[in-house]
This record gives structure tokens, C-alpha cells and sequence, in this order.
């Protein structure tokens, strides 16, 4: 493999790596408001 190309999977290897973390990120945040919400209703 080529410099260059080594350089390409890199970087799409770390937007990959970005865009999976923001997205479990996303549904930790979304699991916790579900149960913030749902402990305030049964209060």
C-alpha cells in the first residue's frame, strides 16, 4: 500500500470512528431522557 493511500483509509477509518462515537453518544443521551421523563411522570 501506498503512502497515499494509506492515508485515505486513515482518514476514512477516523470519520468512521467520529460518526459512531456521535451516534452512540446520541443514544446514550436519548436513553437518559427517557428515563429522566419517565421517572418525573411516575413522581
Amino acid at each position: 500500500m501506498t503512502p497515499e493511500e494509506e492515508k485515505t483509509v486513515r482518514k476514512r477509518q477516523r470519520s468512521r470512528a467520529i460518526v459512531t462515537g456521535l451516534i452512540l453518544g446520541g443514544l446514550a443521551l436519548l436513553f437518559y431522557l427517557i428515563t429522566l421523563t419517565k421517572l418525573m411522570v411516575a413522581s
